[in-house]
């Protein structure tokens, strides 16, 4: 299989691209620098993803899936600067897809969302028919994301897969909540503190099983528009999160949540992940094991 990723220089990107090639797929990568990531495992183009001809690389590479990594990624910056944020989340797809559409050829074409369109779902695990509620900028943009994906598939024909992603962690990704608690965790402070209650609840994958996921789905090419929760469907909460790092670095210090909710944030998810069951075999490692990997890396 052939893989065209747009921000191949992304924590997503970069990481799926490393794993097509350690599974023997061609990639092409699509970034704004100079150079490819390093590393980077096959060919490269550097392209403004928001305004550039895509149509002749994805003619050229001819690839079997693309996979739009481009983007916006913050919800704290997505409240900063909001318009800019729609136009990283929003402009970068609809290019994407149009580059796809004019260059005659029909690949799958993936757009990682986010349970962020979910806002705070009244029921837990959530499915994919549940309402769409954002509470943050970056959710509506992703929102209005998938929109875009339904009018390319229903208007111009093409296989669009719409992958709602969870909480995606990794050791390439450092930033965000795991890495910010590893950070508190080998730190000279006395305890690692929680900004939230420790009760609120995320539903974690690696991002290598995210990879292998996404190239399952690239295999079995479903035709048209397809919704697809893309998690584990478990739950931790964030306080079990924070002791499960401590317990990885090997220090003792005690977690303590300040109880202050944060702006933007859903209280609890977890995902309904049978859809994505009935599509492709899904492997998902124990948390545990994953946070571990992610602590020996980054020491």
């Amino acid at each position: 299989m052939r893989v065209l990723i747009t921000g191949c220089h992304g924590f997503v990107g970069s990481s799926v691209g490393l794993c097509a090639a350690r599974a023997g797929h061609g990639v092409m990568g699509v970034g704004l620098s100079a150079q490819p990531p390093t590393g980077w495992p096959g060919a490269y183009r550097q392209m403004d993803v928001a305004f550039s001809d895509l149509a002749a690389p994805v003619r050229d590479f001819q690839p079997d899936m693309v996979l739009h990594a481009a983007g916006s990624a913050s919800v704290g910056g997505s409240y900063q600067a909001p318009v800019d944020d729609l136009r990283a989340a929003v402009m970068t797809w609809a290019n994407t897809l149009d580059g796809v559409r004019r260059s005659g050829l029909a690949p799958l074409v993936v757009f990682p969302s986010s349970a962020a369109v979910y806002g705070n779902p009244d029921t837990l695990p959530v499915r994919e028919d549940a309402p769409i509620s954002p509470i943050s900028p970056y959710g509506f943009h992703k929102a209005a994301g998938e929109l875009v994906a339904r009018e390319y598939a229903a208007c111009f024909g093409l296989n669009v897969v719409v992958a709602r992603l969870f909480s995606v962690y990794g050791p390439r990704q450092r930033r965000l909540l795991l890495w910010e608690l590893y950070e508190r965790a080998v730190g000279p402070e006395a305890e690692v503190v929680l900004h939230g209650t420790g009760g609120e609840s995320r539903d974690y994958l690696h991002v290598d099983d995210l990879a292998g996921v996404l190239l399952e789905l690239g295999a079995v090419r479903p035709a048209g528009l397809t919704m697809v929760n893309v998690a584990s469907g478990r739950e931790t909460r964030t306080i079990d999160l924070a002791r499960m790092v401590v317990a990885a670095v090997g220090c003792a210090k005690p977690v303590r949540p300040l109880g202050q909710a944060q702006t933007g944030n859903p209280v609890n998810w977890r995902a309904d992940v049978s859809a994505l069951n009935s599509l492709v075999p899904v492997a998902v490692r124990p948390l545990e094991e994953g946070i571990g990997a992610c602590v020996r890396a980054w020491r």
